[in-house]
């Protein structure tokens, strides 16, 4: 208690002091400091003294904070000549520091915290020399968190008469508190009454942070279906202002359909009886509604369809026409629909005329026909036996022969569409007299008496001639062979020829008959070599046998005879005088010649003899 009032008797002869003196303190601080959260804040406070001769001996500096919104401040440090006290029970107790001298003093303000951001008073005594305080208000800063934006998930209809929510931006965390501002397309939004709405809510959490929500209203349109909507958070830091931007949403925007298309899907290209066709029909409507389709004949009836589908099988021409669709949610706009033309093609059945088969006398004209009708332009082309005759829907046939006869196919294609085709034939009947196949009218033929002898005789007509035979000459013949197939007749007869022969062959029908004539010369047989029977030629061995063995003793005679004589030298002249010398017609050479199945002895030859005929032997 004396402490207290030794020091109230001290303060107030300081004042009385300071009342008496002339003396004046000039003092500098900044207006504010701003600060990081967490960070260090240091204040600094320069003063001066002015009016006195000496610098005072004694000095009192002080330092007080007031909390915003509180008129009320509180001493947190205190300092003179001999002493410096920090005070105690503060919110700074453990966490400032102040740093004097002559012209300054500092307050270090350590781990800055949100409550910070109040009024420091710098409070400088020189007793006589004069007094003075200033303040420096003391802002702390803490950028929010990472922004966050949610569009909504539900089509937003572009019918709605008022504003609809498109999307909400939240930004949590930051002091001061940030703001946030919305954006289309990169384009910023401002209210407008009916057009554009923004709600905001801030919220002062239990740390001290701010956390704002913004929601965004916005009366959406058809084009909206492509835009992108983003918020913008900015918030205040130490000496600047910054801002992040969220990324952009897109919002499904439902509006009615104003336009439709109807086209074919398939088949590409011209569409022909028996395809199945479908078309589709789309409009710019979202979500895309479902359509109901129909025939401009028929626009009341309803086709069975699947969404924006229909399906028509097994066309036919009855199906060609104009088909609509309309979409089901035009709402204001009944006269919204697509359309297009089918055109079913068609080829009726190939008529032929004459019709199936027709008859006609042989070297007469005809003209055939072929018609088919189509919705397209045609090609007719006439075959026979695979090889084309003729083109065109009318066919001429002109001087009718045998060879006229057959089935004549004409057949019937669209070029524009070569899926498309028929055919139709005619089966043409030439009628006649016989024909004899072969340009002769008698054939002259040599053959060897005893022999057999082929002739064949072919004949064409209609009706399908019958074929005779009449044969002078040899009694021994007989039909071999007799076919009739497509109105031709054949028939072979084998002849033995034992004479001459006359055959004529008659091919008739109830339209006339023709013959045929083959005259046949015999021949004598001819016989060149003497054949033995088994039997006769082992006789005739023999007796050769016995014939050479004679002729032999009997040359060996006559050798030994001259030999002895001296007619035949030995040695080697004598040798070469016997090959030198002239055989006579009487030596003779025997070839004998042996066969598997009989021995035959044949006399060829005189070695220097003539060669002669048989009947010469």
């Amino acid at each position: 208690m004396a402490f207290l009032l030794r020091r109230a008797l001290f303060l107030l002869h300081l004042c009385l002091l300071t009342w008496s003196a002339w003396g004046k303190v000039e003092l500098t601080v900044n207006d504010s400091l701003e600060v990081y959260l967490g960070d260090s804040a240091e204040i600094p406070c320069h003063y001066s003294f002015t009016n006195v001769n000496n610098e005072p001996s004694f000095v009192m500096i002080q330092w007080f904070v007031r909390a915003a919104g509180n008129s009320s401040r509180m001493r947190i440090f205190y300092s003179d000549g001999s002493q410096q006290i920090i005070d105690s029970n503060t919110d700074y107790s453990g966490r400032i520091n102040v740093t004097s001298d002559q012209k300054e003093t500092r307050l270090l303000i350590q781990n800055t915290q949100l409550s910070d951001e109040r009024e420091f008073f710098c409070q400088v005594n020189g007793l006589a020399a004069g007094t003075a305080e200033g303040k420096t208000h003391l802002k702390v800063f803490a950028p929010p968190e990472t922004s966050v934006i949610e569009g909504v998930l539900t089509g937003i209809s572009v019918t709605n008469t008022v504003p609809s929510k498109v999307a909400s931006c939240e930004a949590r965390n930051g002091f001061p508190k940030p703001n946030i501002t919305w954006h289309r397309n990169g384009m910023p939004l401002i209210p407008t009454p009916g057009r554009v709405n923004i709600l905001i809510l801030v919220t002062r959490e239990s740390s001290g942070f701010y956390s704002v929500q913004s929601t965004l209203e916005y009366q959406v349109i058809k084009e909206d279906k492509d835009s992108f909507f983003s918020c913008e958070v900015s918030f205040s830091v130490p000496g600047a202002i910054r801002t992040m931007e969220s990324h952009g949403v897109n919002v499904t925007v439902h509006y009615p359909t104003t336009m439709v298309e109807l086209w074919k899907e398939s088949p590409q290209g011209l569409v022909k009886e028996g395809d199945t066709v479908v078309l589709r029909c789309q409009g710019d409507g979202n979500p895309p509604p479902p359509f109901i389709f129909s025939k401009e004949q028929e626009p009341d009836v309803s086709l069975e369809s699947s969404g924006d589908v229909l399906i028509l099988s097994s066309v036919s021409r009855k199906d060609s026409g104009i088909y609509q669709c309309r979409p089901l949610d035009a709402v204001g706009h009944s006269e919204v629909k697509g359309e297009m033309q089918l055109n079913v093609h068609y080829l009726d059945p190939a008529v032929v005329v004459p019709k199936d088969s027709e008859v006609m006398l042989k070297g007469e004209d005809l003209v055939a026909t072929c018609n088919a009708l189509s919705s397209l332009t045609t090609s007719v082309v006439w075959h026979k036996d695979g090889e084309q005759v003729g083109q065109g829907n009318t066919f001429h046939l002109q001087d009718a022969t045998y060879e006229t006869s057959g089935e004549y196919i004409c057949k019937v294609t669209v070029p524009s569409l070569p899926t498309l085709h028929t055919s139709g034939s005619v089966h043409i009947i030439v009628q006649g007299g016989p024909q004899l196949v072969g340009v002769e009218e008698e054939v002259q033929l040599e053959e060897v008496a005893g022999r057999m002898v082929n002739l064949s005789c072919e004949a064409k007509g209609h009706p399908t001639p019958s074929i005779s035979w009449n044969i002078v000459g040899s009694q021994n013949w007989q039909e071999v062979a007799s076919k009739e197939n497509d109105h031709v007749t054949h028939s072979t007869v084998s002849v033995k020829v034992t004479s001459d022969v006359s055959a004529l062959c008659n091919a008739s029908n109830d339209m006339g008959a023709e013959v045929k004539a083959f005259r046949i010369k015999a021949i004598p047989r001819v016989t060149t070599t003497a054949r033995f029977s088994p039997v006769e030629g082992s006789g005739v061995i023999i007796v050769v046998i016995i014939l050479c063995l004679l002729l032999l003793a009997f040359l060996g005679s006559v050798f030994y005879f001259l030999h002895k004589k001296g007619k035949i030298p030995c040695g080697r002249s004598g040798k070469q005088e016997i090959s030198k010398e002239k055989t006579t017609k009487d030596d003779i050479v025997v070839e004998m010649k042996t066969n598997t199945k009989n021995e035959e002895a044949v006399l060829l030859k005189a070695v220097n003899g003539e060669k002669k005929g048989p009947n010469d032997q």
